[in-house]
Protein backbone atom coordinates (compact mmCIF):
# COMPACT_ATOMS: atom_id res chain seq x y z
CA UNK A 1 0.00 0.00 0.00
CA UNK A 2 2.48 2.16 0.47
CA UNK A 3 3.76 2.83 -3.53
CA UNK A 4 -0.34 3.54 -3.71
CA UNK A 5 -0.38 6.39 -1.27
CA UNK A 6 2.90 8.30 -2.95
CA UNK A 7 1.25 7.71 -5.96
CA UNK A 8 -1.69 9.09 -5.03
CA UNK A 9 -0.20 11.74 -3.20
CA UNK A 10 2.03 12.99 -6.24
CA UNK A 11 -1.15 12.86 -8.37
CA UNK A 12 -3.31 15.00 -5.70
CA UNK A 13 -0.26 17.67 -5.61
CA UNK A 14 2.00 17.82 -8.57
CA UNK A 15 -0.28 15.42 -10.92
CA UNK A 16 -3.30 18.07 -10.95
CA UNK A 17 -0.71 20.80 -11.44
CA UNK A 18 0.60 19.25 -14.51
CA UNK A 19 -2.33 18.34 -16.10
CA UNK A 20 -4.06 22.24 -15.42
CA UNK A 21 -0.61 23.68 -17.06
CA UNK A 22 -1.19 21.31 -19.98
CA UNK A 23 -4.70 22.13 -20.59
CA UNK A 24 -3.70 25.93 -20.36
CA UNK A 25 -1.28 25.23 -23.17
CA UNK A 26 -3.47 23.41 -25.30
CA UNK A 27 -5.94 26.52 -25.28
CA UNK A 28 -3.30 28.73 -25.86
CA UNK A 29 -1.93 26.87 -28.63
CA UNK A 30 -6.17 26.60 -30.09
CA UNK A 31 -6.54 30.14 -29.85
CA UNK A 32 -3.03 31.65 -30.84
CA UNK A 33 -3.35 34.17 -33.67
CA UNK A 34 -2.39 32.82 -36.50
CA UNK A 35 -4.55 29.13 -35.77
CA UNK A 36 -7.10 29.85 -38.02
CA UNK A 37 -5.50 29.71 -41.08
CA UNK A 38 -3.84 25.88 -40.23
CA UNK A 39 -7.25 24.74 -38.69
CA UNK A 40 -9.16 26.09 -42.06
CA UNK A 41 -6.38 24.24 -44.24
CA UNK A 42 -7.13 21.26 -42.07
CA UNK A 43 -10.49 21.04 -42.31
CA UNK A 44 -10.42 21.26 -46.24
CA UNK A 45 -7.56 18.11 -46.17
CA UNK A 46 -10.62 15.11 -46.74
CA UNK A 47 -12.17 17.28 -49.44
CA UNK A 48 -8.91 18.12 -51.78
CA UNK A 49 -8.51 15.96 -54.29
CA UNK A 50 -5.88 14.58 -55.54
Amino acid sequence: METYEAMRAFADSWGMLAMLAFFAAAIVFIFRPGAKKHADEAALIPLKED
